[in-house]
Formats: C-alpha cells, structure tokens, sequence
C-alpha cells in the first residue's frame, strides 16, 4: 500500500498529510495515522498519549490554542465529518516567520491531516454544521499550561471565511475563553509565548 503524501506548510514545524484512499461500491478504506512515516519528517515518532474530539457548528472558530514548552503539545488533526479550515499560527518569539500563519482545507472528501508540533499555535472554523475534528494529541490536557491568542487579532491577519462550504453565509461563533485571549502584541508582552530556540532545543531532544 503506498503511503501518504506529506508536504511541509509554510510554518516550519507543521505538515499537510494526504492520504491515498481507496474506494469501490462499499464505500472507501485509507490508514488516517502512520506514526511510522511522520518520524522522518517530524525526528521522532509521534506520540499519542490523547485523542480528543470536537464537532463544531459552521462559523464555529476554536482557537488559537497552545501549550508551554516543554512539554508542549503536538496535534495531528483531521476531520472526519464535515469541512474546517484548519490553521497553523507561528507564535515562537524569534522565529523568521513569527506572526505568520497557513491554512489548508480539511474535509470529508480528501481527508487530509495536518501535523503541528510543539510550540505552535493552532485554530479551526467549521465550515459545515456538524464537523468533527479529531486530535491525536502528544500530551494529556493540563489546564494549568494550556494558552490562548484570540484568533481574531487583526496583527494576526488570518482571512476567516464568511461563506461555509456550499456558500452560505455563516456568522462566527467563539466561545467566551477564546474571546477574551490575548493579542499576540499583548501574549509576547507579558511572556506568555515560547521562545524559539526553546522550541528548537526541545525538538532536539525529543530526537535524540
């Protein structure tokens, strides 16, 4: 069986994965998850100590979430029902591409993933009703480490959607914790963000 096609995104640090489905009149069968054929790309096997899952209405926007380095917390993240437009943000103070972000439809259809690692921040709009988005997480959740940046701050520029999937106007929906975060401005501020090097340094050893 041939395996996924992985793609880095325009953050260092995060990857598209598409896999090779295969399909005939009962329906489809793809491998979602190869811990095995990330490890080149990402230096280590992907751990998954967590998986959780969230179904979103169309306009609902979760995130920008992160965790503190280390241990942190990386995600792969597909959706198996509906549509998002998943988003990888760079918010590692230092980075050449600090502020930045990328994004990348996943759907039902192609059933694409995306790979974040640790010290990343990551976001999502649901574009249909319904979407669920599953998470294959590195590290249980510990509200005590657990950020957030309002995904919404214009420094951070990301072009949310105003049409869901079939074209209908959708109105976003953040949930009260998301509303209040912080701006990235007002994150790096009060030292709430992960160095870089810090980062990197952490990769490194989760490599050796």
């Amino acid at each position: 069986m041939t395996g996924p096609s992985i793609v880095p995104m325009a953050i260092e640090g995060a990857w598209t994965v598409t896999p090779r489905q295969f399909a005939d009149d009962r329906g489809a069968f793809l491998e979602s998850f190869r811990g095995d054929l990330l490890a080149p790309y990402v230096g280590h096997r992907p751990d998954v100590v967590q998986t959780n899952v969230s179904i979103s209405a169309a306009g609902v926007i979760r995130g920008v979430h992160f965790a503190d380095v280390p241990p942190g917390q990386a995600k792969y993240v597909t959706c198996v029902s509906g549509a998002v437009l998943d988003v990888v943000v760079d918010i590692r103070v230092g980075s050449p591409t600090f502020g930045r972000s990328d994004t990348v439809l996943l759907d039902d259809v192609n059933r694409q993933a995306v790979y974040i690692s640790e010290g990343l921040g990551h976001a999502f709009m649901s574009l249909a009703d319904g979407s669920a988005v599953t998470y294959l997480c590195s590290t249980s959740y510990a509200p005590g480490r657990e950020h957030g940046i309002n995904p919404l701050d214009p420094e951070l520029g990301i072009d949310w959607p105003d049409t869901d999937r079939t074209g209908r106007p959708i109105t976003v929906t953040l949930s009260d914790k998301d509303r209040a975060a912080p701006s990235l401005a007002e994150a790096a501020r009060t030292g709430l963000l992960p160095a870089y090097e810090d980062v990197r340094s952490y990769h490194r050893s989760l490599a050796s």
